[in-house]
This record gives structure tokens, sequence and C-alpha cells, in this order.
């Protein structure tokens, strides 16, 4: 028995406990993968952190908003990883906990796939939180040219602005005052905020400002078809869900918590049956 979780607060629609145990099957393992609430549990983050290392969890995810508060927690071996700053997969081994970043890993080989070996050109991305941290290295690392980062929090897009500047990428790095300022001019679009979830409605990026862009990512995937991707699926430029980072960043954490390569291929076949068996 392998022994996961996720721990997080909106996360009662999330298909990772699926996705791990139909991975686990797939590679002959018996997974647990447990969704762990701090409010739902009487607890705050770091008793339910502790829960986890002290009660045989061999690894956990961290979703929103948690991914920034456990980065002091865990040894970081990876410097890409501790310039990000921020953590969604952790193990529990001797010496650790240990912190990796399966959205850094997830969110390259989404867009890779998406633009089909095309440049990301000029982004603009809203939300510098724990996956837009993510987010923008992954930018950077697949080439743009330059990336113009909004957040309603100036000193968390500076921030992360600098980390960026401070990693040696030739990428050109600005903080936007506004989101119309970031976006005007770009090549794509990336929402990193939690706009458009379950429970949060709305949108980061208006649709008055999509119409000649090239492409547009939501990290959001739950919904699949959020507000963001419906206005941009409308106005002609290609989306690229939020799904495609789960189901990737999934993949990757499954390799990291079990040291199994899972058949990514029949991993999506049996996701999408079990997901259309629950619609029906």
């Amino acid at each position: 028995m392998v022994r996961l979780g996720l721990i997080g607060d909106n996360i009662k629609r999330s298909k990772s406990p699926l996705l791990h145990r139909l991975a686990g099957g797939l590679c002959g393992l018996e997974v647990a993968y447990e969704p762990l609430i701090p409010a739902d549990m009487g607890m705050d983050f770091e008793t339910v952190f502790a829960f986890c290392q002290n009660e045989g969890f061999a690894g956990i995810n961290i979703t929103y908003p948690y991914k920034e508060t456990v980065f002091s927690r865990l040894v970081i071996e990876d410097p890409r990883v501790r310039a990000i700053g921020a953590c969604n997969t952790v193990l529990f081994r001797e010496g650790g906990p240990f912190g990796l970043n399966t959205d850094y890993t997830g969110f390259m080989t989404a867009i890779r796939m998406a633009l089909g070996g095309h440049k990301p050109g000029v982004v603009a991305m809203a939300g510098a939180g724990g996956v837009g941290k993510a987010a923008a290295f992954g930018i950077a690392e697949l080439g743009a040219s330059e990336l113009r980062i909004f957040d309603m929090d100036s000193g968390k897009a500076n921030a992360l602005a600098d980390a960026l500047r401070a990693s040696g990428t030739a990428m050109k790095v600005t903080v936007a005052a506004s989101i119309d300022e970031a976006v005007e001019g770009t090549d794509g679009l990336v929402n990193c905020t939690p706009l458009g979830m379950d429970g949060i409605p709305g949108t980061a990026i208006p649709r008055r400002l999509i119409p000649g862009r090239r492409w547009a990512f939501d990290a959001v995937y739950t919904p699949v078809d959020t507000q963001f991707l419906m206005d941009a699926r409308a106005e002609g430029v290609t989306p690229i869900s939020g799904y495609e980072l789960f189901f990737n960043q999934g993949v990757d954490a499954f390799r990291a918590f079990t040291g199994r390569e899972v058949d990514a291929v029949a991993l999506r076949a049996a996701l999408q049956a079990e997901e259309a068996k629950a619609a029906a």
C-alpha cells in the first residue's frame, strides 16, 4: 500500500485521487490517496502536514493556497525549484521531507504539446502565486522572448520578476500595472489566479483583451471549460486547458512518489473512461 494525499482548500472535485489510484493499478500497486482539507479537519496547515509526515504517508501533493507556505519546511535539492520558491509535491523519506515542483515540469509538457514545438513568444501572465511561479520559470525555459506579470499584489509580481532575473534567464521580464497593460501586443495569455475555479467565479483576463492572441492557458481545471478558455475559443485563440497541467504534473508526481513510470496513454484513457462513467 502506497499512502498519498493532497492538502488544499478547494479540492472536493479534484481528480488527483483518481489519477493516482489508476496509475497505481496500471503499475501493479495499491494506492490510497486522501484529500486533506485543513478547515474540514479542524486543523491548520502545519498540523495536517505533520499528520502526514508522522502517519506513514509516502508523499503528498500541495495545492492552493499552500504551495509557498510549505516551502520553508522542505529540503530542496533542485536549484530551479529553490529559485521558484514553491512546491506542489513532497516526499517523506529519510533526511526529508523533500520538495519538488511537478507543476513546473507538467506545465512545460502541456505547453510544448499544444504549441507543437513553436516558442511561446511574448506572454502575459495573471497571478504570481505558487503555480504562477512554476509557470513563469517554465515559460522562460520554453524560450519565450518576454514575460509580463500582473498580480493584484504588486509585491508578489515584483518578487517573481526579481527571481526570474536572478536565475539568469535571457527572457525579458516586466511587471505590469494592469492586466490591460500586460496583454497589449502579446502572443500568449496565462491565467495562474484561482479565478474561474468552482466556487470562485470570474476571469482574470477579460474577453475584450483576447482577440489577436495566439494561445491561452488556464491553470484552473475544475471546471475544464473555464470562462477564460471559453472566451479564448470563441475568439479563435488556441485554448490550453489546465487539465493538461494537472495530468502531466500528476504523471511526474507519481513517478517521484513510487519510482514507477506509468504508461501515460493508458492512464489518460483510464481517466477518461472513469470520468465518462461518473458523468453518465
